[in-house]
């Protein structure tokens, strides 16, 4: 990565003082050899050499929280590995401890009771919005601003609203990140069939793959934000892509009609048996399972999965057969029918305890300046299928995307006029909570309607609005 101008002017002010200082030690030197080897001179030589300031390399740790665990996320790991390699190499002493930690896990159970006692690790797997901004309000995150503008990237991301608070940056983003249905192209071609283009003919390709006897979707619901995924592309069809944002300022409700048709038409789908029988029991590695089995023909996912689809990786048996396509419009639909969930809420935060140690902060300043680069962006395309956050160029993009899938994931993306943030991005934890690990799988359980689910979800978002007020 390329210094920034500030950083450059300083270090060239420095080397010149440095050798300005050389040259008068030289020349005291050689004053002082002439003062002693001449008899006659009765100078005393006062002035000793310079050194310099000895390097402090005692040992210290520091942790590094990290959510890339399992078997798919193998790449992920290997490139934060490399970094931290050359992170030790850079500040002496240095040893990081990796703490790896399952994303949900560590978002709403660990990082939570860390940073009420006060005790979070040094680096940690940061959620954007609005978790950050919560912790950054509570003066629990390292101020990245100062240091961004010393590294010279401040302005080489390309969004980062997510974890700016007041003017204030608290987090950097990894990667980014897009949603929509992978699909067996293998499958689809014996079928004669093509990527949908519309909402009926969707319906009717799930009804057909079911009775072929195939699962057409794969599900795994034991974790709410799975299934949620697509039930939240199904309520913004219908309600329009805006509708989740207006939740927390009382625009819109979840009782609301149109976001209550996308509770009724995922319903529908599990009434219908177009998911995996006994889903809730299946955690998100069966998810995947269940494609790369060819059990399961299509699989909506996060544009992250494509990674599975490489060599080494659980799905290489389906390399060059996977597709990837947007939800089509739905009849009716509100707003935007293109549009689709696109963020950049993944990456990493700080603690704030890390100002007042000098050698942590050089720590954190090297993490930072050896994996947000553009490098390490290209890498995790290439490799881990991971959207760029920083700004690269589109000629580099496409010297660089030698994937089928990745070509065909960026052109849906591009394809689409306008996105929208996943709803945990845009309502309080307590809403979260209350659809991820209750209303949800009741709806797939049969236990409630989504009527009473959308009112409820409502109940709760009154209370936490009334809580900000």
């Amino acid at each position: 990565m390329k210094k920034g101008l500030t950083l450059l002017l300083s270090l060239t002010f420095v080397s010149s003082m440095l050798l300005a200082g050389c040259g008068n030690n030289n020349n005291n030197a050689a004053d002082n050899a002439n003062a002693t080897s001449d008899p006659g001179n009765t100078t005393t030589a006062t002035n000793a050499p310079a050194t310099e300031a000895p390097v402090n390399d005692e040992p210290f740790e520091m942790t590094i929280r990290h959510t890339q665990v399992g078997a798919d996320k193998q790449k992920r790991l290997a490139i934060l590995q490399d970094v931290v390699n050359k992170v030790q190499e850079e500040v002496p002493g240095l040893t990081f401890k990796l703490d790896g930690v399952d994303s949900d896990v560590n978002r709403k159970e660990k990082l939570r009771g860390e940073m009420a006692a006060g005790n979070p690790p040094e680096i940690f797997d940061l959620f954007g919005s609005p978790d950050s901004k919560i912790y950054a309000k509570e003066g629990k995150l390292l101020d990245l601003t100062p240091i961004l503008e010393e590294l010279g990237i401040k302005d080489k991301f390309s969004n980062l609203d997510p974890f700016t608070y007041e003017g204030k940056i608290y987090g950097l983003p990894l990667g980014g990140s897009g949603e929509g249905f992978f699909y067996n192209k293998e499958y689809y071609d014996s079928k004669g069939w093509k990527a949908p283009t519309t909402f009926a003919e969707l319906e009717q390709q799930l009804a057909d793959i079911k009775a072929d006897g195939k699962v057409p979707m794969a599900g795994a619901s034991k974790a709410g934000w799975v299934p949620l995924m697509l039930a939240n592309h199904l309520w913004s069809r219908y309600a329009g892509p805006d509708v989740t944002a207006k939740f927390a300022t009382g625009e819109a409700k979840w009782s609301d009609p149109n976001v209550v048709k996308g509770f009724q038409k995922y319903q529908e789908w599990v009434d219908k048996g177009y998911f995996k029988k006994g889903e809730l029991g299946f955690e998100y590695a069966e998810y995947t399972t269940q494609f790369t089995s060819g059990e399961a023909i299509l699989m909506y996912d996060g544009t992250w999965k494509s990674s599975v689809f490489k060599e080494g990786q659980s799905g290489e048996g389906l390399i060059g057969k996977v597709g990837f396509f947007n939800m089509p419009p739905v009849d009716g639909g509100v707003g935007d029918q293109t549009a689709l969930m696109r963020d950049v809420n993944n990456g990493y935060g700080f603690s704030a305890s890390v100002a007042d140690d000098e050698r942590q902060l050089a720590a954190v300043k090297s993490f930072i300046k050896n994996l947000f680069n553009e490098d390490m962006q290209l890498r995790g395309l290439v490799e881990d299928g991971v959207l760029p956050a920083m700004k690269i160029d589109q000629s580099v993009l496409n010297q660089n995307i030698t994937d089928g899938l990745m070509s065909e994931i960026v052109a849906v993306l591009n394809s689409a006029q306008s996105s929208f943030p996943a709803f945990d991005s845009l309502v309080q934890a307590d809403v979260t909570t209350e659809i991820s690990n209750i209303q949800i799988q009741k709806l797939i359980g049969g236990q409630t309607t989504p009527e009473k689910m959308g009112a409820a979800l409502q109940k709760v978002q009154e209370e936490a609005n009334a809580a900000v007020e």
